[in-house]
């Protein structure tokens, strides 16, 4: 509790933290609310071929979104009262994601008109692409770097709700794929739109496009970011993709089942550095890093044995006795929770400060070979969803492994540990 104490100053903080985690909580109970009507209604293939699909597109949206998040919030919370320097900001990331859309919607056509499995579901497809666009017009990291995330909040949370009745009207077996997807899809696009429009008529910040000239330094500067954000995402889409190419569908429906279950207390903490980042990177000092290091690692070992006891009952609840499989794999999962905490305090505390991003765009190098390489082989010889998320679980401890060794033998261990 003394991480709380030190930060109690800063009510934004403590604001934030509470918007961001509640909004992660709401989205997720949503989700899992509907989980048992839609893996009976849908059935296994049909959701884990959405599934399947949407993390596809997700790799999509991380091209789109380039790493921009995090340059983003960092001059914005840098210039909060500056207005012209946040519109300067908005419309440059703007017009970079606007191009970047459009050369995804050539790439995905393109795949659309060669890959058999692609022209099956093309109406899937294009459907799920069109959510990218919240990516484009919905600049989370604005609100997130001048601490108003109770508006982000409440678009999601209205968004949402919107969308529960017209499921259970439209929804009523696996052929109705189509009507899920376009109703998951056109409420958050609208909330998004509506964010879009509110930061320029209440904020009065202009967001315009410019001239492309002027993108190379933007870009430049959050290449770092793209790459370690893409190598991320990466390892966490070829999982679905590894199990749905050899596995199947079904083993598709097992894995997201896991990794939701997982990722109900993740969203404890998942936001706590988020939240920090904007009220200390102007004044970051070694007792602060510590305390919130401190507080990670015991919070992540906590989470971990609290998800170990109750996962068996949380997998027949939501998914039922068919969906039993998947107790095992988020008991290995959930050692991920730990993992991905000490990380993060690495990247945002350690390795940002101090422009070390090269450091962690290697640390996720490194992890992705060890997890795609030994799951790939490994599924064609043990054709088991478990080996894969085993897999996955090794990767993430070798990313605290590698994080650690680079801090103490080489950049920051003067200014922050001793």
């Amino acid at each position: 509790m003394k991480l709380f104490d030190s930060i109690k100053p800063h009510k934004k903080i403590a604001e934030n933290y509470f918007f961001m985690t509640f909004l992660q909580g709401f989205n997720l109970l949503i989700s899992l609310l509907l989980y048992p009507y839609l893996i009976r209604v849908l059935g296994k293939e049909a959701y884990g071929t959405y599934i399947f699909i949407l993390s596809n597109v997700q790799i999509l949206n991380m091209i789109i979104t380039f790493g921009f998040e995090m340059t983003t919030l960092k001059k914005i919370s840098m210039n909060k009262d500056n207005a012209e320097c946040k519109s300067i900001v908005l419309s440059e990331i703007f017009t970079a994601q606007i191009c970047l859309f459009l050369v995804c919607g050539i790439m995905l056509a393109a795949l659309l008109l060669c890959i058999p499995f692609m022209q099956k579901h093309y109406l899937l497809y294009l459907i799920v692409f069109s959510t990218t666009l919240i990516s484009v017009v919905f600049p989370v990291s604005y609100f997130q770097g001048i601490q108003q995330m109770k508006l982000v909040t409440g678009i999601n949370i209205v968004s949402r709700l919107l969308t529960i009745p017209l499921i259970f009207i439209f929804v009523q077996s696996p052929d109705d794929l189509l009507n899920y997807a376009l109703i998951v899809s056109v409420f958050p696009l609208l909330g998004a739109f509506y964010a879009f429009f509110y930061i320029q008529i209440v904020d009065k910040i202009k967001i315009r496009l410019i001239s492309l000239r002027t993108l190379k330094p933007v870009l430049a500067e959050s290449l770092p970011f793209f790459c370690v954000n893409a190598l991320e995402r990466l390892k966490q889409e070829s999982v679905t993709f590894i199990v749905g190419s050899f596995l199947g569908m079904s083993s598709v429906a097992l894995w997201d089942l896991a990794y939701k279950i997982v990722s109900i207390p993740r969203i404890v903490t998942s936001s706590i550095n988020s939240a920090i980042f904007p009220g200390v990177i102007n004044n970051l000092t070694q007792a602060k890093v510590r305390k919130i290091f401190k507080f990670n690692t015991r919070a992540g070992v906590a989470i971990t044995l609290l998800v170990a006891l109750c996962s068996y009952w949380a997998v027949l609840v939501l998914g039922g006795k068919t969906m039993l499989a998947a107790y095992p794999l988020v008991i290995i999962l959930s050692t991920t929770i730990y993992s991905t905490l000490i990380v993060d305090c690495f990247f945002n505390f350690v390795f940002v400060p101090h422009n070390r991003y090269y450091v962690a765009t290697k640390n996720q190098a490194k992890s992705l070979l060890l997890f795609v390489i030994p799951a790939a082989i490994g599924v064609m010889f043990f054709p088991d969803v478990i080996w894969v998320v085993a897999a996955f679980a090794v990767s993430c401890f070798a990313e605290v492994f590698y994080c650690s060794i680079e801090t103490n033998r080489r950049y920051v261990t003067k200014a922050f540990f001793n």
